[in-house]
Formats: C-alpha cells, structure tokens, sequence
C-alpha cells in the first residue's frame, strides 16, 4: 500500500508541471552512456512517448560519437581529433552518415515506435532541414600563433528549415534527428550534435533544451552540482576555471539557445534512469538548470 501511495504523491508532484507544458515543444539531445546501454535506451524510448500522450511535443537530436568509432576501427580507418573535434575526411564522412543516419537514428525510431509511439528519423539533410558551412578551426601551435587546421567535412550551422519538423509534429509524429548538414557547396557536413540541437531549440523558439551527459550537470569549484545558473553567471565560470572540458561547449550551447529565446536549458546526468521525467517533473530536478536573467 505504501508503494502505491508514494506513486500517487509522484503523479500530484508533477500534475503542475503537466499542466504548464502541455502544448509546448522541448528538444533533447540524446548522447552519452543512455545511448550506449540496453535498459536506458528503452526508459529513453519510453519517456519520450510519455510526452507525447500528455500533449508535450518533442524533438529529439542524438549524437553517436562512441558507436562511429568502433565502425572506423572495424573499418582499419584512424581517427583524429583536435580539441575534441573528428577530422573528418570524406571517406569517414560516409562512415559517419551511415552510423548516424542509417544505424542510430533507426534504431531510435524503432524503440519509440516500439513502446506505443510514432517517430520519424531524419538528417539534416532531408528537405534542407539543416544548412552549413564548412567550420573554420584554428589552434595554437608551441610558440602561442594561432594556426588554421583543416578539420574537412565539419561544419556549423547556418539555418534550419523548421517548416520541416512543423509538418512531421502535426502529422503526430516525433523527429528524430541525426546531426549532419548539407552546404551551398552540396557536401555533407558532420556536425556537433550539441550545436545542432541548441540552434533546432533556438530556430523554433521552443520551451527548453535538454542536454543529456554523462555528468551531474555543472559543478562548483567543490564538485557539488549547481541546481540552477542565470545566464550572467555562466560566463565567469567559464573564466574562472570552474567550468573545463567538455562541459564548456555544452554550456555555451544552453548560451546559444537562451539568446534566441529558449526559455530554459538544462544539462542532467543521462545515466540516470529516467532523467528527464525527474528534471522537469519533480521539485527538486537532478541536473543543472540555465536561465536568463
């Protein structure tokens, strides 16, 4: 009997969040050890067709990092990095858009369509959905100059077709988005799956962006997590050496999002069994919470 009551508290605990999002439109990048792991790829499926049946729109934007480099290591294809970014050359260009699109994003779709929903995979190159660019690098050599590095096919994003995901939402159903782009020149750029997912928030304007790490959320010179982060506030972390790594561009993307009128980002810890349910459904959250002022 306890169990049931302490069920029931949960669902009156996330009545007034039903409430408020319902009708609205959130987008979440998918990345990290939830893709990675049988049990919480399925509670990924199956939150995502929650929000559909209590009216709550979303998108969906995954990443695949791990899983394209196990395909190039099978392929005897050797990957470089600078600053945390794939060189990609056209050869691992292809191996790229066959895991994302082809492999990852089916398999998404399979598992949301599976638990009762209905998703649609796409690329950003289906429709135009994501324009790009060829992305400019530079880096620092030893003696401090900074030097142009040819990152080949990365790019970044210069529009998205939001009319695209409009006409998939109201035929009913969820995007699922791989995160490549297609430029004037007519190549096939790789794209950041954290960018893709702020400047698709940001375009449409939505609710919140939530970014699944496999981190807390941001932390403190101490290491203990920071709930919630005004916009202002974000910057000095940065320039104070709380915030290193790879947590920086994640929280430059909540940036990125909150100043094309995003009304809050979020970065939780995916590792967590149903996350985003207890992120946005419950008093307290998990993660870290980013607002403007």
């Amino acid at each position: 009997m306890e169990q049931a009551i302490t069920r029931a508290k949960v669902l009156v605990e996330a009545l007034p969040y039903l409430r408020d999002f319902r009708g609205k439109r959130i987008v979440v990048k998918y990345g990290g050890h939830a893709m990675v792991k049988p049990e919480l790829k399925r509670i990924f499926a199956q939150q995502i067709v929650l929000f559909h049946y209590v009216g709550i729109q979303v998108v969906v934007v995954h990443g695949g990092g791990p899983q394209i480099n196990t395909v190039l290591d099978q392929m005897g294809i050797e990957s470089s990095f600078v600053d945390g970014k794939r060189v990609t050359d056209a050869k691992t260009m292809d191996v790229v858009e066959m895991v994302l699109a082809g492999g990852i994003n089916k398999e998404i779709v399979q598992l949301i369509n599976t638990d009762g929903g209905k998703a649609v995979g796409l690329s950003g190159k289906d429709g135009g959905l994501i324009r790009a660019r060829k992305l400019l690098h530079s880096k620092r050599d030893r003696d401090g100059r900074l030097t142009s590095v040819d990152m080949g096919h990365v790019g970044e994003v210069t529009g998205v077709n939001t009319e695209i995901i409009d006409a998939v939402e109201k035929s009913g159903f969820t995007a699922v988005i791989a995160p490549s782009g297609v430029g004037d020149d007519g190549l096939t750029y790789n794209i950041n799956a954290d960018t893709v997912a702020a400047e698709i928030a940001r375009h449409m304007k939505v609710e919140k962006l939530i970014i699944l790490t496999d981190e807390q959320g941001v932390l403190d010179k101490d290491g203990n997590l920071l709930s919630s982060l005004k916009y202002s506030q974000v910057q000095k972390l940065i320039s104070g050496g709380v915030v290193t790594g790879g947590m920086i561009p994640k929280v430059e993307c909540c940036m990125r999002a909150l100043e094309g009128g995003v009304k809050k980002a979020h970065i939780i810890d995916g590792r967590i069994p149903y996350s985003i349910l207890l992120e946005l459904f419950t008093d307290s959250g998990i993660g870290t919470q980013i607002v403007k002022e």
